[in-house]
């Protein structure tokens, strides 16, 4: 199997991909105008190749990738949704498109209009009074909550020094609070996999400024107790925010911010069906209730009559946390699919996604000890036990799937389950593909037992082979240069 070189490895001297016109007289005396220090004596050190080879370079990449058009990606947590091409149209509509954070307000109406609705109508999906679109990521909307509860508290003259997170977080949750210069205190979920209201209410102190939980948590299951854990934290004078990165499994069926939620982050690629990872541009907007609206991040966005116009006069904010207004084009993806699924619709996103999960569920639950199996909504979780007596690890497991033509699910989290396998099928998927994972996973707990070898050794169909992912994370080899004779240099 030919390996495919880099780019620079790939150069040959002389050779273009591009044909540029010869600078003009004026031009050239523009030039001059640069003090000598800042201009080139030498051409930039890019590789030479023909138009071609770029073409089929990236082309050959782009075939060897995977990504959610292709297969399916039942990455648990990460709700990894298919993005209707609808959202990318309308996401490239010239008006979009052309338009820039600099212009007059006048003259952005329409986008100010889009992303004043769309605000209005993740506020009405989850319960919450106002909400801000500015955060770039879920991490970045936990963030900017809080932020903003520390300078609720603060407001106060309490500002408060320690955050509650349940064992079953995500780890950008506590993460967040120590950015926030806040202690994290974990909880440990009960027997059942919840929170219990009577370790809460142990943990809860005037020191405490808030309970950051997940609804529904990292096992697939809803907090049941949530209603009466909100109560316990508001009596002590904290607040809860809620991760709403499982906001898929009950969109349409309840808003958190009616039964005692007072932030919100919402991950729009794991709900919303905007692109999900690779580098590119997120969002991760965050709601709050009346009490917090004071500290949103400036601007908001404001109605008055027909216009809308941008607000900074906010003494309380606790500013920009992200230039200029988000990441628009992401929140035209987002706004698309709202409007084209409407209210019923969403609802039905979200009974399909619980109902795909417990499909999947059922047919695996013979073989796999999946032990928070019968209260769950979005996501299978299972633990290693399958493999106990073998020396099949989880990881080992997760590569066979990749011979199989599908992406693993993820893999060792949440931590209080032993090996776990975190699976998430999403509404987007058909029972046909169901059934075809499923089979995979059966098929592989067979070959765990019979051929272990085989699955030890995994993945056989890839161009890459098992790496070793230890020696990858501690030996980065990141950077490349050339020598005078256009040869690439690996440095470490």
């Amino acid at each position: 199997m030919r390996k495919e070189l880099l780019l620079f490895e790939k150069s040959s001297p002389g050779r273009r991909g591009a044909s540029l016109p010869s600078l003009s007289p004026e031009e050239q005396g523009r030039l001059k105008l640069f003090p000598k220090d800042l201009r080139r004596t030498l051409p930039p050190p890019l590789p030479e190749l023909s138009e071609p080879e770029v073409v089929r370079h990236f082309t050959r990449l782009s075939q060897w990738n995977y990504s959610i058009d292709t297969n399916f990606y039942p990455l648990g947590s990460c709700t990894m949704k298919y993005n209707p091409k609808i959202n990318e149209e309308m996401a490239r509509l010239s008006g979009w498109v052309n338009s820039h954070p600099y212009q007059p307000e006048e003259t952005i109406q329409g986008s100010l209009q889009l992303l004043y609705e769309l605000e209005h109508y993740l506020a009405e999906i989850t319960g919450m009074d106002a909400l801000s679109l500015q955060p770039a990521a879920g991490a970045h909307g936990e963030l900017t909550g809080i932020l903003m509860i520390r300078a609720y508290h603060q407001s106060r003259g309490r500002p408060r020094s320690k955050i509650l997170i349940p064992d079953t977080a995500h780890g950008t949750n506590p993460a967040s609070s120590t950015m926030a210069n806040y202690q994290t205190i974990q909880i440990k979920s009960s027997t059942e996999g919840r929170l219990s209201p009577r370790d809460v209410a142990a943990a809860m102190d005037d020191e405490v400024a808030a309970l950051m939980l997940t609804n529904p948590n990292t096992l697939g299951l809803f907090e049941t107790h949530i209603k009466e854990i909100c109560d316990i934290v508001h009596k002590k004078g904290g607040l809860v925010y809620c991760d709403g990165a499982n906001l898929n499994a009950i969109m349409g069926k309840t808003r958190v911010g009616d039964i005692g939620v007072d932030v919100l982050h919402i991950n729009l690629h794991k709900t919303f069906t905007t692109p999900h990872g690779g580098g590119g541009p997120g969002a991760g907007p965050v709601g709050v209730k009346a009490i917090l609206k004071p500290f949103l991040p400036t601007p908001l966005i404001e109605k008055r009559g027909e216009v809308f116009s941008l607000n900074y006069n906010q003494p309380k904010s606790i500013g920009k946390v992200q230039a200029f207004y988000g990441n628009f084009g992401i929140l035209v993806r987002a706004y698309t699919y709202i409007r084209e699924m409407g209210p019923e619709g969403l609802k039905r996103v979200s009974e399909l996604a619980v109902l795909n999960a417990n499909y999947i569920r059922k047919k695996l639950e013979g073989t796999f000890d999946i032990p928070f199996g019968q209260d769950i909504l979005h996501e299978v979780i299972i633990s290693d036990k399958t493999l106990k007596g073998t020396d099949v690890k989880t990881l080992d497991f997760a590569k066979r799937i990749i011979d199989y033509g599908m992406h693993p699910p993820t893999i060792y989290f949440p931590l209080v389950v032993p090996g776990a396998f975190m699976i998430e099928p999403t509404e987007t998927e058909s029972i046909e593909t169901l059934d075809q994972f499923c089979e995979a996973m059966l098929s592989i707990a067979k070959e765990v037992q019979e051929t272990p070898e085989i699955v030890h050794k995994a993945p056989h169909t890839t161009r890459v082979g098992r790496i070793d992912e230890v020696k990858a994370a501690r030996e980065l080899r990141l950077r490349y240069s050339h020598d005078s004779s256009n040869k690439s240099i690996n440095k470490p």
